[in-house]
């Protein structure tokens, strides 16, 4: 299994939470046929697709070294956090998290800046943790950096509607004054920068990676499985406009076909380090060697 990508004076670090079975193909992809899923079974199955035509996804977090910070980009599910939708995420205690951290070298006191894809509940919930009843920054040295237009979505949405995931995982951020609010095109340093792609929410951002040039890219959710990338016009069943999800999944994928660029994605299985060649009308994802 691939955990870490050296690219030029850049290490790329994989932190797994989880691996396994996560929803059914055809319900997280209202548009998905039958007969497109079973003409694509039997390059899915095993790795990407179980005997019960569930998407096998990958929660994980990226860890990027440059020579200047150490960024963490997005921050899975989290633990003692209310998800009751979600049994398998229901008030998790696992210690996996944590166990990749370490054995990848690192400790929480390290990250000099968490980047926030998107404000969904698999990429906030490491951005916090319970201490004596109350939530606080787990990277207690860390800046945090969200999207304007993202932050203020959800907000106002959280305003008509309580959201547990912005209480626990967002907000307790803002409080501690470590959040800092910026635009999804951000230049963080010359080699880590933001790029604006909205659709799966509002505001959702990837994250280049590569001084002078990309060398890789964290797709977040604009793209959660191989069969998107074969289809972009399939959107997953919670994009906020899945029309502009899906122009913004062709674009993504026309502008890195066939370039050495490594895109590094959240959720497809390992080794989840892809590059993009054409196939058809749409395109596949090779793993990165």
């Amino acid at each position: 299994m691939t955990l870490t990508l050296q690219l030029g004076d850049v290490t790329i670090h994989r932190i797994i939470e989880d691996e396994s079975p996560f929803e059914e193909a055809r319900k997280f992809l209202p548009a998905l046929s039958e007969e497109m899923l079973a003409e694509n079974r039997h390059w899915m199955a095993p790795a990407a697709l179980d005997a019960d035509d569930k998407l096998i996804f990958c929660m994980q977090s990226y860890i990027v070294q440059t020579p200047h910070k150490t960024v963490l980009i997005d921050t899975c599910v989290g633990n003692d956090k209310d998800r009751p939708g979600r049994p398998n995420w229901h008030q998790q205690k696992g210690d996996r998290y944590m166990r990749a951290f370490a054995n990848a070298g690192f400790v929480v006191d390290d990250i000099d800046v968490v980047m926030c894809t998107h404000l969904h509940v698999d990429h906030v919930g490491w951005n916090t943790r319970l201490e004596n009843g109350a939530w606080v920054p787990t990277f207690p040295n860390a800046r945090y950096l969200f999207a304007d237009q993202e932050l203020a979505y959800w907000t106002a949405r959280h305003a008509q509607t309580p959201n547990p995931v912005l209480v626990d995982s967002v907000l307790p951020i803002i409080a501690a004054g470590r959040a800092d609010i910026v635009q999804s095109d951000h230049a963080l340093d010359d080699h880590i920068r933001l790029m604006s792609t909205p659709g799966h929410t509002p505001d959702h951002f990837a994250v280049q990676i590569g001084r002078g040039r990309t060398d890789a890219v964290m797709t977040g959710d604009l793209i959660h499985t191989p069969l998107q990338a074969r289809y972009p016009e399939l959107a997953m069943r919670g994009d906020t406009d899945p029309a502009l999800g899906i122009a913004t999944r062709r674009s993504f994928l026309e502008t890195y076909c066939d370039t050495n660029t490594i895109c590094c994605t959240a959720h497809f299985p390992s080794p989840s380090l892809m590059r993009v060649k054409p196939w058809g009308n749409g395109f596949r994802c090779d793993a990165a060697s």
